[in-house]
């Protein structure tokens, strides 16, 4: 049961995620409230998100679980490395994009409406399309140890992920049209390739 009740509020979760993180939300929250959506509708998304999440948490806290492995040393550490990396990777990610802006907190800050979206395709973009989706998955599969709810857990994120990838790659090609077709025709979605990093220029 445990099994069943995890899926199930991820599935919600990702369903009502999926719906705020679309086009058709935003418009219709910028019909209900003017310029000033687009000056908060990030941090407010940002916050959902990080809210809606506890119930799933305190699921994993108290439902049923059982031990699958726990990786003994030297492997474990070695598995604790690949997270640190996955981690700073993160947070190189995070930085390049800029804190205040991936936050929202820059938008919400300016007082005024945000600039028109640029593609960003240097630092770590020059790899993989979705440097951020990349660490985090490699952060979570990384882990030394595992159960069978925590494997549960981490298969929907790793569906929703690349789910929401797909998604989001529609959303770029439509907004950056043939710019976004040439990154993507030359740059790897999530695992970087020898020979497939795009150049700065």
């Amino acid at each position: 049961m445990s099994v069943f009740w995890l899926i199930l509020a991820m599935l919600v979760w990702g369903l009502v995620h999926s719906l705020l993180a679309s086009l058709r939300a935003k418009e219709w929250t910028r019909r209900q409230l003017g310029p000033a959506a687009d000056r908060c509708y990030r941090l407010g998304y940002n916050l959902f998100a990080l809210v809606s999440l506890l119930p799933i948490g305190w699921l994993l806290l108290v439902l049923p679980d059982r031990d699958l492995y726990a990786l003994p040393a030297p492997w474990k550490y070695l598995m604790f490395a690949g997270q640190l990396a996955a981690l700073v990777l993160l947070a190189v990610g995070v930085l390049q994009t800029g804190v205040g802006s991936f936050l929202g907190l820059s938008q919400l800050a300016s007082g005024e409406t945000p600039a028109p979206a640029r593609l960003v395709v240097i630092g770590l973009y020059r790899y993989v399309r979705h440097p951020l989706y990349a660490a985090g998955l490699a952060y979570i599969w990384l882990s030394p140890s595992m159960t069978v709810d925590r494997l549960t857990f981490y298969a929907c994120v790793t569906i929703y992920i690349l789910l929401g990838a797909l998604f989001e790659e529609r959303k770029l090609r439509r907004e950056f049209g043939a710019e976004y077709a040439r990154y993507a025709a030359a740059t790897p979605m999530l695992i970087p390739l020898p020979g497939r990093a795009k150049s700065d220029s």
